[in-house]
This record gives structure tokens, sequence and C-alpha cells, in this order.
């Protein structure tokens, strides 16, 4: 049986959701400072923090393991990402983009309001838009959202159990070695704190279809979704994606230098709507020409 997550008792305020916090169990305001720091502790004193049944938080309040609270967080200090995000698609359930190149799906660690999921939201004004599936911050391209808490669930079936057809496309100056198509299979395990995913010996869990288009163009068709898993497959070919900072070897880029976007473009996304049984197919207006 699938279950359902309570909506949190704060709603979403200038794009941003608020912050929710699984508890281990006891006074709340020393687990949050603990955790989080005394800049959210404060918030306690300041009657911000809420419990998932909206009641406000103070310095007496216990609960047990397992409970949530909620609460606005303060913004780090970002780099503007300065690019736009092109919508290839909007109607009353759907909008589609196509995200630019160094800009996050959602917030994650360092990256909160620089992300398409909140510009997106306080752009168009749709505070329950949410992605149905992510791309990497480094990856450009189509990007799929739902406009209604209701939608989301079954979008992300689909992406979650592989009935959504995508082809990527990405250009590598390195020569090619050996015959195309290929059909590469491999193990790929990401580790936590690991910045780089690797190959290791095993079941393969990962399938990509890599075709030659021509002068250092490929045409990538993912059959599973690990992560990193076209810029590993690719890389394990002696074909790193041009302007890859972490396959094969890491690159440290300062967080203002957008000169040299990763060249991997999410193409196309074809699928049949849950709701309509209709085939859809959005394809991203950039391209990498051969």
């Amino acid at each position: 049986m699938t279950r359902t997550r309570r909506a949190a008792p704060l709603p979403v305020r200038d794009g941003l959701g608020p912050a929710r916090l699984r508890l281990h169990g006891g006074p709340v305001a020393a687990e949050l400072r603990a955790r989080c720091g005394p800049a959210a502790a404060a918030k306690v004193t300041a009657g911000q923090v809420l419990t998932a049944d909206g009641a406000v938080v103070d310095e007496t309040t216990v609960l047990p393991a397992g409970a949530a609270i909620f609460w606005y967080r303060e913004l780090p200090d970002e780099v503007p990402v300065p690019f736009d995000i092109p919508v290839l698609f909007r109607d009353e359930d759907l909008v589609v983009v196509d995200k630019p190149h160094f800009l996050a799906t959602m917030p994650r660690g360092r990256h909160v309001a620089q992300t398409a999921l909140v510009r997106l939201r306080r752009e168009l004004g749709i505070p329950e838009l949410s992605p149905a599936h992510r791309l990497d911050r480094l990856t450009a391209g189509v990007l799929l959202f739902t406009t209604r808490r209701e939608l989301r669930g079954p979008y992300q079936t689909l992406f979650a159990r592989g009935a959504v057809r995508k082809q990527y496309l990405a250009r590598s100056s390195a020569p090619p070695v050996g015959d195309f198509p290929r059909l590469v299979r491999s193990r790929i395990v990401k580790r936590r704190g690991c910045l780089q995913a690797r190959e290791e010996p095993g079941e393969p869990n990962a399938e990509t279809l890599v075709e030659a288009l021509g002068s250092g163009c490929y045409r990538l068709t993912p059959r599973t979704g690990r992560t990193h898993q076209l810029r590993v497959h690719l890389a394990s070919l002696g074909l790193p994606i041009d302007g890859d900072p972490l396959y094969p070897d890491v690159i440290e880029v300062a967080p203002d230098d957008f000169s040299t976007p990763l060249q991997l473009l999410a193409h196309r996304l074809e699928f049949d709507d849950p709701f309509t049984g209709r085939p859809r197919r959005f394809v991203s207006g950039r391209a990498f020409r051969p």
C-alpha cells in the first residue's frame, strides 16, 4: 500500500517550501540545536517551528522518534545562474521546460533559490509545482513538472518504473574507438560522500545504447537511470563528455564560472499520459549538431 505524506503545516513561501526534520525523539529544541545549529534553534524561541499538526513548538515540547517538525530556513548566499528557463509546454496539469546548464532541478545543499523548481514557482506563480523527475545540475534539456500535488505521484511513477522513453545528445572531442551503435552494460555504484560514481564488478544495473552521429556527437538512450550513468558509460568508452568536471578526472570549478557547460542534453521525452493514455512527446529546443 502506498503511503501518502501529509501536507506540510506551512505553505510554500516565495517559491520555497518549509524545511522538514524527522526527529530522533525527546526535547525538540535541544535536538534542533544539536543537529541544525543555533540559528535553527532560535526559530523555536521565535515561535516559528511547527509540528506536523500545526502546533507551535516551544522550549518544553517533547516529541517521539519519527515525528516531524517544520520551519522556514534561512537561505544561503548563492551565485545567480544567469540563464533563462524556456517553457516548452504548459497546460493545467504540466509544465515542461528546457532547463539550462548549471541549474539544479530542486533545492539541495548550497543550491536552494537558484534551482529550476524555486525559480519556476516564483516566475509562474504555481506554489504546488513539483518535478516529476530530475536532471543533474550540469545537464540541460527537457524537464517535466506537475502543477498540483494530486498529480505528482502518477507521473513520478512513470519515471520510476521506466515507462518514459528518453534520448540524450552528447559531444566528445575524443576520437572514437570501436564500432557503433554499442550497448553498454555495467554495474554503477554511487556512494554517499563521493563525487564520482564508480563501475564495479557484479550484476549490471545500468544500460545505455550509444549511437554515433558523426563529428563527435552521440545519441544516448538509457534503459536504466543510475546516478551519472551516461557520463560514466561514455567515459568508460574513452569518450568523456566535453566540459565534464567529474569524469574521468575531478576538476575544481569556481561557483561563478559558467564558461564551460557540460555537453550533455536531455533531448527528448516520450510517454503515454497516465490519465488520458494519449502519447506525449517533448523535444528540447537546444541541439548539438554533427
